[in-house]
């Protein structure tokens, strides 16, 4: 496929007239070709109204037809084939392995949604029938069901150029939702958002879906991204990216006539917990396997573990010796873009200036553009929780240990944390205790709590959290991964006394679904 440097308005490639986007390759320095000039309010505005007028034709899409397009979408990109991975390769400095693997998950994500369509499980149908005789009252005949809250606004992420971008999860759960999608493509990948872009349109054609289903829009600074989501007719956003560009953004679609959900992914340092038992037990091996989370895609992970908290002694020494040598081993990894690196290098210098928090070792240093040197810090509990700085995420492998002096400092630094996307429990048996005092705690500070494990690495399945209280996410109550993701874009209608004729499919007196529904408070199908 040959890259045209277009917007995707509908069916229709449009060639931008605002300041261009240069994709560069992070490994080089090179400017890769060709250039994407962004969108303007008029491009906005017509991707908008697309997207308003399919709204009410593709909410009411029938469940098979909506799974088969969120599997057209996935095959489409498939059949995209090897020029996928090396765009995306070229445009994010990351292995072919990393690229294969997140294609991989991109496209389950899409056939995981498929599957949930299908199952009507979302649509969390509820019946409570007349009951004309009841006294000292009637009751009137009631029924509810879920629908999608409109067009939703997507902004891809920089450090998942597939699985966290054009159709990733915020994508593919909003069009399971019934919502057309407009994305705002990340300046690091634009070729790679064109592919999957393409990839999308085409799976629109084929499933003979209104155009406006879908619709890919570059933009340099912030200009196209506050015009989406102050657009009347979008009805929510998902944002994945830095606290101070989701902010502006929240701010934005806060202010609106008609405030919508603006749900944000920003900002976790993820702590680690080793207990004392796990410690002793395994301090050196834990030491090892922590760095190797660190390390993971240059740190560019949410779920990087950027924080340590332990009690000082020999076993916390132990695991700092270990980790300490493991650092110093450390390879020099490419970082995803030059603006990303120099955050990082930022990030590291304030903790190197900064009087509260020690160096304990540094990883090799590399040769060409955009390196990333891996770091490991210690400080005081009491510094730690005296100096906000020392709370500050930095995005890229580093991370800073707290030293604390017994339990209750463990309890109170752990209570002093702002929300995160996870935290990690690093126990034996002998923990049980001190991990059940600090449980309470951790819950109302984190989306996911692991038990010896590490955050690095987040599982497309059911159950999953990816959230977190703020500044993890805006919205504590939603996940952006997981099927339960869906609910972000739905809101329940009810229906009181419809003639059956003029119910939606899922609330008919028939079942034609064959959903299972809570039908006078009991389940059937």
């Amino acid at each position: 496929m040959t890259l045209e440097g277009s917007l995707l308005i509908g069916q229709q490639a449009v060639h931008g007239t605002g300041t261009a986007i240069d994709a560069v390759n992070p490994a080089t320095g090179e400017t890769l070709e060709p250039a994407y000039p962004g969108g303007t309010q008029v491009d906005v505005e017509r991707a908008c109204a697309l997207a308003w007028s399919a709204f009410e034709a593709y909410r009411e899409t029938s469940l098979e037809a909506r799974a088969k397009f969120l599997e057209t979408v996935a095959d489409e990109i498939e059949a995209i084939g090897d020029e996928l991975i090396e765009r995306a390769v070229a445009e994010s400095g990351l292995p072919q392995a990393r690229i294969q693997g997140e294609r991989g998950r991109t496209c389950g994500q899409l056939r995981m949604f498929a599957r949930v369509v299908r199952d009507g499980e979302w649509l969390d149908v509820r019946v409570d029938p007349a009951l004309p005789e009841r006294t000292p009252m009637p009751r009137v005949d009631l029924r509810q069901r879920h629908i999608g809250l409109g067009p939703v606004v997507v902004f891809g992420a920089s450090n998942f150029p597939l699985a966290f971008s054009v159709a990733g999860g915020d994508t593919a759960s909003a069009l399971a939702a019934g919502c057309p999608v407009i994305v705002k493509a990340h300046a690091a990948h634009p070729g790679t958002s064109e592919l999957v872009g393409r990839a999308i349109q085409s799976a629109v054609k084929k499933c003979s879906l209104p155009e406006g289903v879908f619709s890919l829009i570059f933009g340099s600074g912030r200009e196209v991204g506050t015009a989406l989501v102050t657009d009347s007719r979008i009805k929510a956003a998902g944002f994945t990216g830095s606290r101070s560009g989701g902010l502006a953004l929240w701010k934005a679609a806060q202010s609106r006539a008609e405030p919508i959900p603006f749900y944000a992914e920003m900002s976790s340092i993820n702590p680690v917990f080793p207990l004392p038992a796990a410690l002793k037990a395994r301090g050196e091996e834990m030491g090892k396997a922590f760095v190797g989370s660190l390390n993971m895609g240059a740190g560019q992970f949410c779920t990087n573990p950027g924080l340590v908290i332990a009690i000082k002694g020999p076993e916390l020494d132990a695991f700092l010796s270990a980790a300490g040598d493991a650092v110093k081993g450390s390879a020099p990894q490419t970082m995803l873009t030059p603006g990303i690196h120099e955050a990082y290098e930022s990030g590291v210098g304030a903790l190197v200036s900064n009087g509260k928090a020690k160096e304990v070792a540094r990883g090799e240093k590399g040769e060409g553009p955009n390196q990333c040197q891996t770091g490991l810090f210690v400080t005081s509990a009491q510094d730690f929780l005296s100096d906000e700085a020392l709370q500050g995420e930095v995005f890229g492998a580093t991370s800073l240990v707290v030293e604390c002096a017994d339990v209750a400092e463990l309890a109170k630094v752990a209570e002093h944390l702002e929300g995160q996307l996870t935290v990690t429990l690093q126990m034996d048996d002998a923990d049980l205790d001190v991990a059940r005092q600090l449980l309470p705690t951790l819950e109302r500070k984190a989306g996911r709590i692991l038990a010896n494990g590490w955050p690095t690495g987040v599982e497309v399945c059911d159950a999953m959290v990816h959230g977190g209280p703020f500044p993890a996410t805006s919205d504590s109550r939603t996940t952006s991964v997981g099927t339960a993701a869906i609910y972000r874009f739905l809101r329940p209608v009810c229906y009181q006394n419809l003639p059956d004729a003029l119910l939606p499919e899922a609330l008919k007196e028939s079942n034609p679904f064959k959903l299972d529904r809570l039908v006078d408070g009991k389940r059937e199908r």
